[in-house]
């Protein structure tokens, strides 16, 4: 009877605790906390674009009803890009209402706005959302943080631009 050669065992990956990117842990933990800043108000301007969508009415809307669908799908899928950052970077996403309230700088509206009341608290909170994000770029930048800049010029772009479009709205 042959003997049957010892199969090699793959050995268990192990887990690495510590996270060695060529940033800081102090610097990953600043970068995650605007980050988690970021993903709030980003959150939160979803959320108040998704609403305006589901409640605008009036002369305007369908353009509105459209163009709000197409901003909250945008920032839906940015929602994924921003808490995976925080998560590569080595913390946990916030992800609870709770967590987005205390963290937002965009506050919730009250009530179902006008239809050019809606254009405006936009238009404000796409602005706040860049601020928010512009606030990390010292820090990032001092980091060598590319990937997060990246992230960072990204949203900037978009939140910037949009609001521009929806301020062109309120012109007469």
């Amino acid at each position: 009877m042959a003997t049957k050669k010892p199969q090699a065992v793959a050995k268990k990956p192990q887990l690495v605790a510590k996270i060695d990117i060529g940033i800081s842990e102090k610097d990953r933990a600043k970068i995650a906390q605007g980050l988690s800043g970021l993903l709030a108000d980003s959150y939160t301007l979803y959320l108040m674009t998704h609403n305006f969508h589901w409640n605008v009415k009036g002369p305007m809307f369908t353009s509105l009803h459209t163009m709000f669908m197409a901003q909250y799908t945008e920032q839906w899928n940015a929602l994924d890009l921003i808490a995976e950052r925080i998560r590569a970077l080595g913390y946990p996403a916030p992800g609870t209402y709770k967590e987005f309230v205390k963290l937002a700088s965009i506050k919730e509206i009250d009530g179902v706005p006008k239809a050019m009341d809606m254009v405006s608290h936009l238009v404000n909170a796409h602005e706040a959302t860049a601020r928010t994000a512009r606030a990390l770029f010292d820090t990032v930048d001092k980091a060598s943080d590319e990937p997060t800049a990246d992230l960072l010029t990204q949203r900037l772009d978009v939140h910037e631009k949009t609001a521009w479009m929806l301020r062109s709205l309120l012109e007469e």
